[in-house]
């Protein structure tokens, strides 16, 4: 037996690194993975949120209801983006997800604060995310008593001492105990079928080329639509009992509530499925064996799982992040699941989010039959 050659070593270790120089998508994931994570990481993701938008309802326009609209313009955690209007209009936006806070002026608020009655201004906060309002609510407590201290000044001076001259009383809705679980659960059902039906319709096709039956498939007088539909269409089917076992289990053991309408949310999954069903059959055109197929999965479902809202509140990314967030499925998803499940959204209300899922469908399926094509060629 011969003794150990670290020539020999040597030898294969420059045959293997040529070898993966070769693959240059598995060499670019290598390097690409690592520094979306740290962009991701370092620049986008933010567990504070801030400038999140807010209506003020009000009927009175009084020096002190202004002083209390500066200073939440000037927190950094509130962006007023409507005043005036009916507590309606901003009831139907906070539930169409345009709104994280609602703060309503009640009739007489002046009159009373400088009667020394202490009014209340009531505050309506999306509680949807947890952590995307807990920091914003708790600045506004310790804004309260500071808001009118410029203008309570001379005879008014003894309103500023504590007690504040006014009493702020929060609603938090869609999750009024603030549980992460009625938040994270459904976000669960987005994210695992991303991952999985990705994943399986990517393994799909190349399979077939690593085994030697792309050939018969090919063979066969079926056009590359029917091919793409009849590959997609069985993974449908798992979508659904996937989406059974999920929303079983987020009944029974985590009691999730369901306030929309469970037809409205399964017919919102199904243009879910079939979104990532086409990614990855796009992935399967562009991999040459199962590990590429893998690896470009896993390359989608890192900024779908980190820009979409699932763990990080959305509004606390930068604007950049936004727009990248706003161009992957899981994030509409995620907005319409929350919607049905939390706020009892209507088909009306998730149209924004249905044609944006849509327009995804369509252009990635186009891709992909593009590619089937050329494979075809």
């Amino acid at each position: 037996m011969s003794r150990f050659s670290f020539a020999r070593t040597w030898a294969v270790f420059v045959k293997e690194f040529q070898q993966i120089l070769r693959d240059r998508l598995t060499f670019a994931m290598a390097v690409g993975i690592p520094i979306l994570q740290l962009v991701l990481f370092g620049y986008a993701i933010n567990s504070d949120p801030k400038q999140l938008p807010t209506a003020v309802v009000t009927a009175e326009q009084g020096p002190l209801v202004r002083s209390l609209i500066t200073a939440l313009q000037h927190s950094d955690y509130f962006r007023v983006v409507q005043t005036g209007g009916s507590e309606a209009q901003a009831d139907a936006a906070m539930a169409r997800g345009e709104l994280q806070f609602i703060v309503v002026v009640p009739p007489g608020f002046e009159r009373e604060l400088l009667r020394g009655q202490r009014p209340t201004l009531f505050v309506a906060a999306d509680a949807t995310d947890p952590a995307a309002a807990g920091n914003a609510l708790a600045a506004l407590g310790a804004l309260a008593p500071q808001a009118l201290a410029h203008d309570l000044k001379g005879a008014l001076r003894p309103l500023a001492a504590t007690p504040p001259p006014f009493e702020l009383r929060v609603h938090r809705r869609y999750n009024p105990e603030g549980l992460s679980r009625v938040n994270i659960v459904p976000g669960l059902v987005g994210t695992i079928l991303t991952m999985t039906m990705i994943m399986f319709t990517g393994l799909a096709m190349t399979r077939e080329r690593e085994r030697g039956t792309m050939e018969n498939l090919l063979a066969t007088p079926a056009r590359p639509a029917e091919v793409m539909l009849g590959k997609i269409a069985p993974y449908v089917v798992i979508g659904y009992l996937q989406l059974a076992v999920i929303m079983g289990a987020a009944w029974v053991l985590f009691a999730v509530p369901m306030v929309g309408s469970r037809p409205l949310l399964g017919a919102m999954i199904g243009v879910f499925i079939v979104a990532n069903l086409a990614v990855g059959f796009t992935f399967s055109t562009l991999a040459r064996n199962q590990l590429q197929a893998v690896q470009m999965t896993l390359f989608f479902f890192l900024p779908s799982m980190l820009l979409s809202g699932f763990m990080f509140p959305f509004a606390g990314m930068p604007r950049w992040a936004q727009w990248i967030g706003e161009v992957l499925p899981l994030t509409h998803f995620l907005r319409i699941v929350r919607g049905i499940m939390l706020k009892g959204s209507s088909l009306g209300d998730l149209l924004p989010e249905l044609w944006a899922l849509l327009a995804f469908t369509l252009a990635v399926s186009a891709v992909a039959l593009l590619r089937y094509r050329q494979t075809l060629d």
